[in-house]
């Protein structure tokens, strides 16, 4: 036993004196009640279900408590009003979903009152916020357009289906239009804003096809304009007929392209947004990374500016694989 413990010190020693000599002192344990609020809206969207999976993984692992709040809907005010209610909570961090410029001001309010943000999946790049965290955007739209120009042997009419209102989309829509540029026998003869409504996104995609019937493919910046466009081509009679390239993971659209309706999807890997994001709150309060003889002094924040988790091609021969 003696013999055990004097090995545990010894390890203990050596590991202490590795982190001194990276210039990092060893992390600290996490305070007890240590709390990360996540805030989002859309949370009745299958698509941030990955995100709370991620959020709770993290908070695990690190040894703290995690809370995700924000209405079910796209509803700014009711999200501005979550993100006052978790800044009055004083947590250890927030991760929130920058989906549009309006939440600028809020944030920067918790980042005034000491308490670091951190945004995934969409960023608001004016603000003060520490770091984003998700895909890049524009690198995902060009994926997109590459691989509809592909399926549709480079040539034909297509649309886009985007919501031009959010930035995280607009940077899609920028990416769909120069991945097709490398077609130059392919049009974009029209663009659709969803607004996130499956619904009103059906009733979009219908009038597209009455108004180009002959339509060769539908681009989606989102899984609710892949699962709709589904539908609509499907009621239309058109499947095979008008292709179909969806973004995101959603079960729907998952099973759609199993059965041939959506050619494949563009999947973002969600989890790991909120995952790392944690995480890069975290290291800073427990880590003391001296990046420069007085971080604070020198005005430098201790954390990557950005962590692009990148994206995946889902088509029929791997989707299965995606369905939870």
């Amino acid at each position: 036993m003696k013999k055990r413990i004097l090995c545990l010190t010894v390890c203990i020693l050596m590991l202490t004196t590795l982190f001194a000599g990276f210039g990092v002192k060893a992390a600290s344990v996490a305070e007890k009640d240590e709390l990360y609020i996540g805030v989002y809206c859309l949370g009745n969207l299958e698509y941030f279900y990955d995100h709370k999976i991620g959020l709770e993984a993290a908070g695990k692992m690190m040894g703290v408590k995690t809370k995700y709040v924000g209405p079910p809907d796209y509803d700014i005010n009711a999200m501005i009003t979550a993100f006052e209610a978790a800044i009055a909570e004083k947590p250890a961090g927030i991760i929130t979903f920058g989906a549009e410029d309006s939440l600028l001001p809020v944030i920067n309010k918790a980042i005034d009152e000491g308490i670091p943000v951190v945004t995934v999946d969409g960023d608001i790049k004016n603000s003060k916020r520490i770091a984003f965290v998700g895909t890049g955007n524009y690198n995902a739209g060009v994926l997109g357009g590459r691989k509809l120009g592909e399926v549709l042997g480079g040539k034909g009419k297509v649309a886009i289906l985007t919501e031009p209102n959010i930035s995280l989309h607009r940077d899609r829509y920028q990416g769909y239009q120069d991945g097709l540029a490398d077609f130059p026998d392919i049009e974009i003869v029209q663009v659709g804003d969803t607004k996130a409504d499956p619904i009103l996104t059906i009733q979009i995609v219908s009038a597209m096809l009455q108004k180009h019937p002959d339509l060769a493919g539908i681009g989606c910046t989102d899984a609710v304009g892949g699962a709709a466009s589904a539908i609509a081509v499907e009621e239309a009679g058109l499947v095979g007929k008008v292709k179909i390239l969806s973004m995101d993971r959603d079960r729907q659209v998952l099973e759609k392209i199993g059965k041939g309706i959506i050619e494949g999807t563009i999947v973002q890997k969600s989890a790991l947004m909120p995952f790392f994001a944690l995480q890069i709150i975290y290291n800073m309060r427990h880590a003391d990374i001296e990046i420069t003889t007085d971080n604070k002094a020198a005005g430098l924040i201790a954390a990557p500016f950005m962590i692009d988790t990148g994206v995946v091609y889902v088509e029929k021969t791997t989707a299965k694989y995606y369905i939870r």
